[in-house]
């Protein structure tokens, strides 16, 4: 299978050094996802809010990466797939 929404990577830069939901309710975060489309900088599934999820539920932005060092890794929420974003 393959991704369908590549054609909507836009260039974008980091909202945030860290999850901005969880700066604003004062919560922590496991890993950081930023979105391809807006640049929303959010915490992963193994966070206890999961917000790049919740911002693609709120926004349907389908594809964000991993901005931890020394990963180059995406993710397709609509496909449910690993895309190449390096």
């Amino acid at each position: 299978m393959r991704c369908t929404h590549l054609d909507q990577i836009r260039k974008v830069k980091p909202s945030s050094r860290g999850c901005e939901d969880c700066l604003k309710i004062g919560s922590s975060w496991v890993h950081l996802r930023m979105c391809l489309i807006c640049g929303h900088v959010a915490c992963c599934d193994s966070s206890p809010h999961r917000h790049a999820t919740a911002h693609f539920h709120a926004t349907k932005h389908p594809i964000m990466r991993s901005v931890e060092p020394g990963e180059d890794w995406g993710w397709c929420y609509v496909d449910e797939i690993e895309v190449d974003v390096a």
